[in-house]
């Protein structure tokens, strides 16, 4: 099985090179609207930012900064088929802007903004991001009232576009090689996810300065994301790339992903991602049966069996539908114009 990887140096904001409705999921976390880091970024695409925040009108600049998110979000309604998901990762802000402190509710705005368009907004995700403070307040001392809560979580606000689910043809391998075990349905399909802070990272050989402007979250998520909402065959967008997070996942994870990032360093740093991509694919499949095995001793340890035999491992399964899947795991990578052409393997692994 081979998988596409398209990669453009462009902006976002106009994914011509997209056609309408080919693409299944989406897969993104942009830059976040009042986060400092990103200042520049959203004056540079409108010069009102600079001048609202230097007047201290803190909403006023939330709401310039949340209009150029817009007109990506607008292209996501034209690429998406009927029926595909976005799932969106972002973080509030908090902000100090003429002695006044206050949060900006960035999933809010972003879910108002979908749902203009016409998507219907699914049941959400928390997951707890990795903090280096040790203090769980803002403000001083130890007197009320005047202290804030930290913000230690970020959202995955999930979206359908159009009302209906996707179809697919009876018995489709691609749909069920792709099923996931049923605990770990039972993991991924809550609403708080405190199992993914520095797991399948992936992120060795970023160079630290582009790390930082990228704001990467942890691999797990995108591959997490991609095995939930999508099958073998289908087209992840990332139209804000980063360092390729959810390009690799979707490598691991045997899907085809296209990705928009205005900065080229950013691509040119991929390149020592991908260098151990076949390794890391491995070994994502593999933690996945090992601890589908562990779940197995378990569960027999506790006296309770399993009702049927997957067809391509020698495990159990609780359900019939978990019986096809199938991991792919990377044999090789090549270059292209466009981006990268990656042939899969059925995963095999040690009994």
């Amino acid at each position: 099985m081979e998988t596409t990887h398209r990669l453009f140096v462009d902006d976002s904001r106009d994914l011509r090179a997209v056609a309408d409705d080919s693409v299944e999921l989406v897969v993104t976390s942009p830059p976040y609207p009042m986060i400092e880091m990103w200042d520049d970024l959203f004056a540079d695409l409108d010069p009102a930012v600079s001048s609202e925040l230097e007047s201290g009108n803190g909403q006023a600049a939330f709401e310039a900064m949340h209009a150029q998110l817009d007109r990506v979000w607008d292209e996501l309604e034209r690429v998406l088929v009927d029926g595909g998901i976005a799932c969106i990762n972002v973080g509030d802000a908090t902000r100090s802007l003429e002695d006044s402190f206050r949060v900006y509710p960035n999933h809010a705005r972003v879910t108002e903004a979908f749902e203009e368009r016409g998507f219907d907004p699914l049941p959400d995700v928390l997951w707890r991001k990795p903090t280096n403070s040790a203090a769980k307040f803002m403000g001083s001392g130890m007197i009320p009232p005047n202290a804030y809560v930290t913000l230690e979580h970020e959202y995955v606000l999930i979206f359908r576009n159009g009302g209906d689910r996707r179809a697919f043809e009876p018995g489709a391998d691609r749909r069920y090689e792709a099923a996931y075990f049923w605990e770990e349905r039972n993991r991924w399909f809550t609403d708080v996810w405190t199992d993914v802070k520095g797991e399948l990272q992936g992120l060795e050989g970023v160079p630290d300065d582009v790390r930082e402007r990228s704001g990467a979250y942890p691999l797990e998520i995108p591959y997490r994301l991609l095995c939930m909402y999508s099958a073998y065959g289908d087209t992840v967008l990332d139209p804000f790339w980063g360092t390729g997070t959810t390009t690799l996942a979707a490598m691991c994870a045997g899907r085809n992903s296209i990705g928009y990032e205005l900065e080229d360093t950013f691509l040119e740093a991929f390149e020592g991602r991908i260098d151990d991509i076949g390794t890391l694919s491995r070994s994502v499949g593999r933690t996945r049966l090992e601890r589908h095995r562990e779940f197995v001793d378990q569960r027999r340890a506790d006296g309770d069996g399993l009702g049927y035999e997957a067809v391509n491992y020698e495990i159990p399964v609780m359900t019939k539908m978990e019986s096809e899947i199938l991991f792919r795991e990377v044999e090789s990578v090549n270059r292209t114009d466009s981006g990268y052409a990656v042939e899969h393997v059925p995963l095999e692994t040690r009994n």
